[in-house]
């Protein structure tokens, strides 16, 4: 693998930057509009209510499930299937609405669901109950939000204390511009969004970071080393001589989470998808945006970080 990567490159990066950030730019605008209209599928974790997972046969339709739940619920009944169950066999969550703040079904209640389900859908076994109430899922919506809100934050001061405002810029942009992307490929898919997708879009958020921290380190030497030559030559000589670094670092972690989507079952695939498309999209953005998107900011040769900068000789 280091042998694929050992030929030094010479790829005009800051050439193809204009169209990259606009088109970039496009895709984050295209994505806040589909989180506007369309919105996410929310899990139970958010939404509130009742989750039943079950098992029935192949020959048992969605259908025939939502209408033997309705039969004895008063609660808005949506049944999707899933992947991962037996041979002749496929799985189903049952999702029942949360009504206020109390949890959306009682005890009783999910007992005769379970019941009506194993008498009239022969070969019917239930794997499992989540019962979130409205009060509950409200919080978590707050807090998911709070926690990708302050992540950014604080990685942009990390930045300006260890670079210069134009790097901390760059990096936010990056940042929310994986983030954007993530959240619409959901809402554009249609793909349950739940707390494990938050905790997949903060770690895109440290890997993404990860990888720019590294260019901009090389980035920055260089800006010390170079005297006359232009700035856009720096940038794109310092994401050359990383791009071997980054594209190792990017396939390896990709064979993994692929094989974590692979093998890992129906309860992962959610969060091993958004890690697959976070990876993919954080390196591209360490490489075509958070870097190029500096001469954006007014970066020159009077910007180049100083020497006795109290964080400037901190390690990668």
């Amino acid at each position: 693998m280091q042998k694929l990567f050992s030929t030094k490159t010479q790829i005009p990066f800051m050439s193809m930057a204009k169209w990259c950030v606009r088109v970039s730019a496009i895709l984050v605008i295209v994505s806040i509009a589909l989180f506007l209209i369309k919105g996410l599928n929310y899990g139970i974790d958010f939404r509130g209510g009742t989750e039943i997972k079950i098992e029935v046969s192949e020959t048992i339709s969605v259908a025939d499930v939502r209408e033997q739940v309705s039969n004895i619920v008063a609660g808005e009944v949506s049944v999707i299937t899933e992947s991962g169950a037996d041979a002749g066999k496929q799985g189903m969550k049952i999702r029942i609405a949360a009504d206020g703040a109390e949890a959306a079904m009682s005890e009783d209640a999910i007992t005769a669901v379970k019941s009506e389900l194993t008498n009239k859908i022969e070969g019917s076994e239930v794997r499992g109950v989540t019962s979130i109430g409205g009060a509950v899922s409200s919080e978590l919506v707050q807090k998911g939000i709070m926690a990708i809100g302050l992540t950014l934050i604080a990685i942009g001061i990390y930045i300006w204390l260890r670079f210069e405002w134009q790097f901390s810029m760059g990096a936010i942009v990056a940042l929310f511009h994986d983030v954007s992307l993530t959240i619409g490929i959901f809402s554009l898919l249609g793909m349950t969004f739940d707390l494990s997708i938050v905790a997949a879009i903060l770690a895109i958020i440290g890997y993404s970071l990860n990888d720019t921290v590294v260019v901009y380190d090389r980035i920055r030497e260089k800006l010390s080393m170079s005297k006359s030559e232009d700035v856009d030559i720096v940038i794109n000589r310092g994401i050359n001589e990383t791009l071997r670094r980054t594209a190792m670092t990017s396939l390896t972690t990709l064979l993994a989470i692929a094989a974590l989507y692979v093998f890992g079952g129906s309860e992962l695939r959610g969060f091993s998808f958004a890690m697959l498309w976070g990876v993919c999209v954080g390196t591209y953005s360490s490489i075509f945006i958070a870097s190029p998107i500096l001469t954006y900011f007014g970066l020159d040769r009077g910007d180049k970080p100083k020497s006795t900068t109290k964080f400037a000789d901190i390690d990668a």
